[in-house]
């Protein structure tokens, strides 16, 4: 099995971030925000017309959009043992390459001027980290589009215009880590803002063009088409609808822009997958839509609010798991857990729901429709329908906001632990819950079940993602109480019947999530057991 990596494209990768949104400077966000004069932003959201001729040079419009974009130099101050540095990993140089370091009295490229100073090993000592990426001018009067990872943690950001020596030092007005994006202003007047379009109207092979300061090289365009949209589940950030391109991006892009063949705005440049850490021809970029929704709630509100429902939901649903809950296709979002108190509790929801419509519209799969909630503003009804038990139900919900921090312990969901190829429960050892086992598993009294004391690795329900520690809570759809009720209901399923577990998963740091798993018995067992029949 081959792992594919996917890198941010600015020239120092960010760690990652505690804190959903920070300011500069010090004081209330929402008091600055409601002084802030909004962006006078440029839009223009006609389609380009699809029947057009190949043009044969697009010359004007890289001199239309050039000015637009910038370089941003971001430094920031670290103190360090030597010897302990995340940077002196062998892997991380590779791909990353090493951060330019300055000191006082340091000539660039050449290194202390004392060539004796011999350092005590583990004694920190203060180094300039400086970091390169690109921005996008949308405003006359100085708002500037980047990436959180761009500027993140910096002490000092500035900005050099295209075609120009002027040097700014930029204000950051706020960041999203969720999205990878910030929002910078400069102090200037009259600058040349990007016109922006609709991003929901771009289709998979039209051409856009990339801007950005790669490597430090200059300001450099490529060009390629629209290979995707709405790309995701790649772990890069919380949110992700990315617009993929084979138009080269490289480390230095990010921040930079993505337009269309009029030279409008689609994305912001931010990500690639490459084995190497240089462009292969899949690189990512935010849609401007979701950007503009950022911007606006920074700017205006001096924070990002996010509409909230508080559910659980699975990753994906699988071929078998589609069968399981009776439906007659694998869309939809499958509801895994409900939080107590949340806005889906108070309106009904429960676990084993899948959502196939919300607000009139049709839910492709649970990060579309993840999407679609945390872009509503709380405080918003909405209407959804669910399909519960093989019927379909209205559900009106009023969304809250989504809290800040995230919930201690969830553990990480991944596509590798959804992939529901099973057999049945042969190598799974249960045991009862009592008050040692709760206590040394950190397992709440609202738990009920059975506990999961081994499952197999050989086995499937090892493959389906059953994991030592889990709670059985259910077995299609029936509670399960103890552990002799789930030995119990697991002796008279049949042979070649797939099961459908409702399991508690604990987090690392306490609390816990409920999640669905799909076990299916083997082919080779079917196979032997149609045999002997």
């Amino acid at each position: 099995m081959t792992t594919k990596r996917a890198f941010f494209c600015g020239a120092l990768l960010s760690l990652a971030a505690s804190v959903l949104f920070f300011t500069h400077p010090k004081g209330n966000a929402a008091d600055k925000a409601a002084s802030r004069p909004a962006p006078r932003i440029v839009l223009n959201t006609n389609a380009i017309p699809k029947d057009t001729r190949g043009v044969t040079s697009f010359a004007p419009v890289v001199k239309r959009v050039a000015p637009s974009v910038v370089t941003i130099f971001s430094t920031k101050i670290v103190r360090q043992s030597l010897g302990t540095s995340p940077f002196n990993d062998p892997l991380f140089r590779r791909f990353f390459g090493p951060p330019e370091e300055e000191e006082e009295g340091t000539v660039p490229g050449l290194g202390p001027r004392n060539r004796n100073r011999r350092d005590v090993p583990g004694s920190p000592r203060e180094q300039k980290q400086q970091s390169l990426g690109s921005g996008v001018i949308v405003s006359a009067d100085g708002y500037i589009l980047s990436n959180n990872h761009v500027v993140e943690g910096a002490d000092e950001v500035k900005i050099a215009l295209s075609g120009s020596d002027d040097e700014y030092i930029a204000k950051v007005i706020g960041t999203d880590p969720q999205t990878d994006i910030s929002v910078l202003k400069i102090e200037a007047e009259n600058l040349q803002p990007v016109t922006m379009t609709d991003s929901d109207h771009l289709q998979v092979g039209d051409v856009v063009l990339a801007v950005g300061n790669p490597f430090g090289v200059g300001q450099t365009v490529t060009m390629g088409i629209v290979s995707a949209t709405g790309r995701g589940r790649f772990g890069i950030v919380d949110y992700e609808d990315f617009i993929q391109t084979d138009a080269a991006i490289n480390r230095g892009n990010s921040g930079g822009a993505l337009v269309d063949a009029e030279g409008r705005l689609v994305g912001i440049n931010t990500a690639i997958i490459s084995p190497t850490g240089g462009s292969i021809g899949i690189g990512f970029a935010i849609p401007i839509n979701m950007v503009r929704h950022v911007m606006d709630s920074i700017v205006h509100e001096g924070k990002v609010t996010r509409g909230y429902l508080g559910i659980q939901l699975h990753p994906e649903i699988s071929q078998s798991m589609a069968k399981a809950f009776g439906l007659k296709e694998r869309g939809g979002a499958l509801v895994d857990d409900v939080m107590p108190n949340s806005p889906a509790g108070k309106a009904g929801f429960q676990p084993g729901d899948v959502i196939t419509e919300f607000n009139g519209r049709r839910v492709p799969d649970s990060r579309q429709l993840r999407l679609w909630v945390s872009q509503t503003p709380p405080n918003t009804k909405v209407n959804l329908k669910v399909i519960r038990d093989g019927k379909e139900q209205k559900i009106a919900a009023t969304l809250g906001e989504l809290p800040k921090q995230r919930i201690p312990g969830l553990p990480d969901t991944t596509e590798e632990q959804s992939q529901n190829n099973s057999e049945a429960l042969d190598g799974v050892e249960v045991t009862d819950l009592d008050a040692r086992t709760r206590r040394q598993a950190g397992i709440p009294q609202s738990v009920q079940g059975a506990l999961v004391t081994a499952v197999e690795p050989s086995s499937t329900a090892a493959e389906a993602g059953l994991r030592q520690g889990d709670v059985i809570l259910e077995i299609n759809r029936r509670k399960v109480r103890n552990a002799q009720e789930a030995i119990d209901m697991s002796a008279r399923l049949k042979n070649d019947q797939s099961i459908l577990l409702r399991v508690w998963s604990g987090g690392r740091e306490g609390g816990g999530i409920s999640r669905y798993v799909v076990v299916e018995p083997s082919k080779s067992k079917t196979d032997r057991d149609s045999k002997d029949k």
